[in-house]
């Protein structure tokens, strides 16, 4: 008897309980892509003449003056890729890029005392 209560309790609490939600919201703010990697949000916006990432903490721009890193493109079979700099406030630029439709990119960003980040986007 108290074996089927038990299951029976775990039961209802399991099919009551609410699913955890993520930190911050993903909805893009600059019109990009958008993944989240250890609480930042990333951003990667195709621009003419290359790309842009911002960066977001906790729904509030980070300030990305001192990261750094690199991001690769693949368009197809065609590999490209070029240096992430700061470019104010929470942004990152990568010049010569060309960022298209359906094109998969890997940023690697660099933060000051803290391990690189991996950031994959499926544009």
């Amino acid at each position: 008897m108290k074996k089927t209560a038990l299951t029976l309790a775990a039961t209802f609490v399991w099919a009551l309980a609410v699913p955890a939600q993520a930190h911050g919201d993903a909805t893009p703010m600059y019109g990009g892509v958008v993944q989240v990697v250890s609480d930042l949000q990333f951003e990667l916006v195709a621009q003419p003449g290359g790309a842009a990432l911002y960066v977001v903490d906790h729904g509030q721009p980070a300030d990305a003056s001192a990261m750094g890193g690199r991001l690769v493109v693949l368009n197809g079979t065609r590999k490209t890729e070029a240096a992430l700099k700061p470019a104010g406030g929470n942004r990152l630029d990568a010049a010569g890029i060309v960022v298209g439709k359906g094109a998969k990119a890997i940023a690697t960003v660099n933060r000051p005392g803290a391990a690189p980040l991996t950031v994959r986007f499926s544009m």
